[in-house]
């Protein structure tokens, strides 16, 4: 399948939309400016907050999925085999983003349950959170292959990737949120380091866009 410029451009905004969608589901339910504490932020937040903020799951996965056809119209010119794994683990990754997302209503649920009724904040929303980060430990492996698979076949001049696509693939700013979030603080920290994870993505998507802005059909 052959794709327009317009529409491998147009791709990439859609996932840039999707990390952007998904950024302000983050804000909704994290964001106080004068408090850092997630957990009694949701458990204050409204109740349209909470429930849009679960919307944003939905309306970002598929912005998300439709920025996934970019990244493989990118990976045409290494092998099926592995254009398909990395993409499958790609939309593994993606979709996992608004599952996840999604699951934070029973945390932020409990949360305001527990502030209504002067309830032990953290053994209310314990389950929820316990729960949220089973889902999480799925991702993990699914991201390891695909760090390997995609970094390799970019410096191997596989794909219609640049290589210095590489610093921008999600890999690299995860590893060094930690270095980041430990040095913020207030309300920086809270729009930062609560919106990283989709925050990377929208990074991604833009260098992907940028990087592919003049390629030819294939």
């Amino acid at each position: 399948m052959k794709i327009s410029q317009f529409w491998i451009k147009a791709l990439g905004v859609f996932g840039i939309l999707g990390g952007l969608t998904l950024f302000t589901g983050d804000m909704l339910f994290y964001y106080d400016p004068i408090n850092t504490n997630f957990i009694e932020n949701m458990g204050n937040a409204s109740d349209f907050r909470i429930i849009a903020s679960g919307v944003t799951s939905l309306i970002a996965t598929w912005f998300y999925m439709l920025g996934l056809v970019q990244v493989y119209h990118a990976l045409k010119p290494t092998t099926p085999i592995l254009r398909n794994i990395i993409v499958f683990c790609f939309g593994a990754i993606l979709t996992a983003y608004g599952i996840i997302h999604g699951a934070y209503i029973a945390i932020a649920t409990s949360a305001k349950l527990a502030t209504q009724n002067n309830l032990d904040i953290n053994g209310a929303t314990y389950l929820a959170s316990e729960a949220n980060t089973v889902l999480r430990l799925f991702v993990y492996p699914i991201f390891g292959l695909l760090s390997i698979l995609f970094i390799t076949q970019v410096w191997k001049r596989k794909t219609l990737y640049p290589r210095w696509i590489i610093l921008f693939f999600p890999l690299i700013p995860f590893l060094i949120q930690n270095p980041i979030c430990k040095n913020l603080s207030g309300t920086i920290w809270t729009i930062l380091c609560g919106g990283y994870l989709n925050l990377i993505l929208v990074v991604f998507f833009t260098a992907s866009t940028i990087s592919l802005w003049n390629t030819k059909k294939i």
